[in-house]
């Protein structure tokens, strides 16, 4: 269970322990929670005994860091959700079905839990960490997969797929984001946290959905989407096959095959079915692809009645081992040039005024004439850490993403602290003097589609929008963060 840790942790807390405890969906469940173990348990660690690094990603409520565990030097991927929000947005359900269905699965394709812990503002899943990265970081850095690379992955997903199919779990968010890799490059299926139970799932002690969600209610991510979420159509297995449909369409061309300016204009695409296949698609991708993006989610291969055969049987699979398909040797993984070790020092694009107390600190990594001493730099950080109470934010907006970057210019460039907000709202601040620095860049734009995000490498990317284009160079090599956190907000 997701007990709080800790005592006299006020009423925010209390309200949050009963609304995370576990009850039984019905009377005639099997299992009963005073005698249900979690696998991964739930420690008393805090996040002080951590050492954390680059960011792996954000989400609405969440974000997922590189953290080392100082003891034992074990690397983790910590995911951080802000209870907070988590409350406001009676979000309790979803966290505790994430960690319940994590705890459950066992599976060598899909992320591990290894443990929880918890304190006054946030809670913690200490998650298995793929060093290998995105598959979608893969696909950027390479243009587009050969067909070999392609197949491979597809079929670790569908090896994973078919075991979470299998017990009773519908994902509803496969894409490349959410398929990492290990080190030596195997492929994990990550992000549970729109993960839906079939009646006749197999995970034990079940929470009680809310009532908005026992209908058909959307989820995912738009270019993913089959065309039956949009019309409001219960969730099936086949969503998850549509999506792998997408994802190896994207592997194979490098771009999703709904893309379009907005996301309005996607659902059209979807809808009506609009796809086009590259001329250098085989025959036999262009046929497997064809079929997953079925409209019919029940003809989709893997949905039908004869199970996952019909999809491990089809031609483009040809060659595949699929009882020794973990035993394979993966393709090489192209990595991110000039990399900047995670462990040297903490990351400053953490934002910690929803970690613990916000009391720790962290070397900020300036140096050369200017910079101050460590004292003075760890009161700064700190500082830039709890800007959600200073006048930059409205009340009860809090920072999805902060960083110190160069603000490109002509002239000179100049150091600033970039903010990317949930309201959402990107803001720059004097890091020096704590001022506002230039305009609200997201007002720039009439629409927030109307503002977009160019990455030309690791370090530097450009802020768009029909009235200006700022450059930002980032030293810790985060522009990709930085697009993927912006264009989460257009996506939802």
């Amino acid at each position: 269970m997701l007990a709080l840790g800790e005592t006299g942790g006020g009423e925010m807390e209390k309200e949050f322990e009963s609304k995370l405890h576990l009850q039984n969906p019905d009377n005639n469940s099997v299992m009963k929670s005073k005698s249900f173990v979690f696998r991964a348990p739930q420690e008393q660690f805090s996040i002080q005994e951590f050492q954390l690094g680059k960011i792996y990603g954000v989400g609405s409520y969440s974000k997922v860091v590189r953290a080392k565990k100082r003891d034992t030097g074990i690397v983790y991927a910590l995911k951080i959700m802000d209870k907070k929000f988590i409350t406001k947005e009676n979000k309790t359900s979803y966290v505790k079905l994430e960690r319940i269905v994590l705890d459950q699965l066992d599976h060598p394709g899909i992320i591990r839990l290894f443990f929880t812990f918890q304190d006054t503002c946030s809670l913690y899943m200490a998650l298995e960490s793929c060093e290998g990265g995105e598959l979608f970081d893969q696909i950027i850095r390479k243009g587009r997969l050969s067909e070999n690379e392609a197949r491979f992955y597809a079929a670790e997903v569908i090896d994973a797929l078919e075991y979470m199919h299998g017990v009773g779990l519908i994902h509803r968010d496969i894409k490349p984001e959410n398929l990492l890799l290990t080190a030596d490059g195997h492929i994990k299926i990550a992000d549970f946290g729109s993960v839906k139970p079939m009646e006749d799932s197999q995970i034990s002690v079940l929470p009680s959905v809310p009532s908005s969600e026992k209908a058909c209610t959307f989820v995912g991510t738009a270019a993913y989407v089959p065309p039956e979420v949009l019309n409001s159509a219960p969730a099936t297995f086949g969503n998850d096959l549509w999506a792998l449909g997408c994802t190896l369409y994207q592997m194979l061309s490098g771009t999703s095959p709904f893309k379009d300016a907005s996301e309005w204009l996607i659902f059209q695409r979807i809808i009506a079915r609009d796809i086009k296949f590259p001329e250098y698609f085989t025959k036999e991708a262009r046929d497997l692809i064809d079929k997953l993006l079925d409209t019919d989610p029940s003809q989709r291969p893997g949905a039908g009645p004869d199970g996952y055969a019909s999809l491990k049987s089809h031609p483009f699979f040809k060659g595949v081992d699929w009882k020794n398909i973990r035993r394979q040797s993966p393709p090489k993984l192209a990595l991110e040039t000039k990399a900047v070790e995670a462990d040297e020092a903490q990351d400053p694009g953490w934002n910690l005024s929803h970690i613990g107390d916000g009391s720790f600190s962290f070397n900020d990594g300036t140096s050369g004439a200017a910079a101050t001493s460590s004292s003075e730099a760890s009161a700064h950080i700190t500082r830039l850490a709890s800007i959600d109470s200073q006048q930059f934010l409205d009340p009860g907006e809090s920072i999805v993403m902060i960083s110190m970057v160069k603000k490109v210019q002509k002239l000179a460039n100049k150091k600033v602290q970039l903010i990317l907000t949930d309201k959402p709202k990107l803001i720059c601040v004097d890091p020096a003097k704590m001022t506002l620095k230039g305009n609200v860049l997201w007002s720039e734009a009439d629409n927030p589609q109307d503002l977009t995000i160019q990455v030309t490498s690791s370090s530097n990317f450009k802020i768009c929008t029909p009235k200006k284009v700022m450059s930002f160079e980032d030293a810790k090599q985060r522009a990709w963060q930085w697009k993927k956190a912006i264009e989460a907000f257009q996506n939802r």
